[in-house]
């Protein structure tokens, strides 16, 4: 991307500085990189952040979070690299974090102290919390997800499962994303920075209202998803002829009824009055489900799929994660941005779900090696060759 392309994206000339890991707090900064904010990543020397070494199901993360971010590596425990990061924040709009519970305090850069450094900073803290009775607990996805019953609605009856992504993470990401991007818009009318905070908790018990607000709508509570009373008679997994081959089916509306019935041959369904509208359909549901069942099961799993587009019904096969590279739609879309791992491998990666103007934002800068722009960042400080040398050569910073 050039220069001047770069200088159009929506938040060119933003320098955000973060002191993240794990999921949370590396989605803020990846969106606001991703749409053109300068993202620094300050990392600790000698090893950088722990996310770069997880494994299991943590092995994934460092490679999706942190594209088009730049890394600094600094022993913020010196007090060389503590004047560099405040001479760093200094030029920075924005700064986020997600660490514990004072953490960011106890290291003298927690909101006030940042403040004295930059008036106008806008900060913003990721926890797992907000101010409450629980503020100073140790939170994590599947904690919250355990309290907030959203894993009881994911998992059979007495069998509470997290969710198969981290939602909770990126999601609380995105939140906070959108408070900075409010809290910019209000700095541009007032010239006033603020403390904007996010929570783990909060943002699954916002996932869990509709269940909430369904007790309250119907008086019974919200059955687990595996248990639960559909809104609609056809809404599930058919198995097809071939083994191990599944479809999602949903028919979501009256007039869908009428085109299922036409394309998949059920005439005897589609002329019965009592199954004309949706909740008649849902009374009926033990009567329909299994001639669905048979139906389906004698056909490939490609011709249920043509027949459901054919018919404008919602569908889709049942997919694992990394058939989403090859994905048809993904790749002629371009919704996969393209990252070089440092051992020269090409791999591709989803790009934000959006589009402004007719434009896409994907991958600018590959995964940051640690310290790789270090040297770049202190020269912008006003750091001459000697000194980074001198700094380099005490630990106080790491350069690639």
């Amino acid at each position: 991307m050039s220069q001047q392309e770069v200088q159009s994206l929506p938040l060119a000339g933003i320098r955000v500085v973060e002191f993240v890991h794990m999921v949370m707090g590396p989605t803020c900064g990846l969106l606001l990189a991703d749409l053109g904010a300068e993202v620094i990543k300050v990392e600790p020397v000698p090893e950088g952040d722990n996310t770069r070494r997880l494994m299991g199901s943590g092995a994934g993360y460092w490679m999706t979070y942190n594209r088009n971010k730049k890394s600094f590596a600094v022993d913020i425990k010196s007090e060389e690299g503590m004047v560099a990061v405040k001479k760093l924040l200094a030029t920075a709009d924005v700064v986020t974090e997600n660490f514990r519970p004072g953490a960011m305090e106890k290291l003298g850069l927690g909101y006030e102290q940042v403040k004295a450094i930059k008036p106008d900073i806008i900060y913003s803290s990721m926890k797992g919390f907000l101010p409450g009775p629980y503020e100073k607990r140790t939170a994590l996805d599947e904690v919250v997800q355990m309290m907030t019953g959203l894993a009881y609605m994911t998992g059979p009856v007495g069998r509470p499962l997290r969710a198969g992504a981290s939602v909770n993470d990126v999601m609380g990401g995105m939140f906070s994303t959108v408070s900075i991007l409010a809290a910019l818009l209000q700095r541009k009318e007032t010239g006033r920075g603020q403390f904007v905070q996010t929570g783990l908790f909060e943002n699954s018990a916002f996932l869990v209202a509709q269940h909430m607000m369904q007790k309250v709508v119907t008086g019974k509570a919200a059955a687990p998803m595996p248990s639960r009373i559909s809104a609609w008679a056809i809404y599930d997994v058919f198995e097809t002829a071939q083994e191990g081959e599944q479809v999602f089916m949903g028919v979501v509306s009256d007039s869908q009824w009428v085109s299922f019935c036409e394309t998949f041959d059920f005439p005897e369904l589609g002329n019965d009055a009592g199954l004309r509208r949706n909740n008649q359909r849902v009374s009926a549901r033990d009567r329909i489900i299994p001639l669905v069942r048979e139906r389906l099961s004698g056909m490939d799993k490609q011709t249920v799929m043509a027949l459901c587009e054919k018919a404008g019904l919602p569908f889709s096969p049942i997919q694992r994660p990394e058939d989403m590279f090859e994905d048809e739609h993904l790749n002629q879309s371009g919704g996969l941005a393209e990252l070089t791992l440092p051992d020269g491998e090409q791999v591709k990666v989803p790009m934000l779900p959006l589009e402004m103007n007719g434009q896409r934002f994907g991958a600018r800068l590959n995964v940051p090696k640690l310290g790789s722009h270090s040297r770049e960042l202190l020269a912008q400080l006003g750091y001459d060759d000697d000194q980074i040398i001198q700094l380099e050569s005490t630990g106080a910073i790491k350069t690639a």
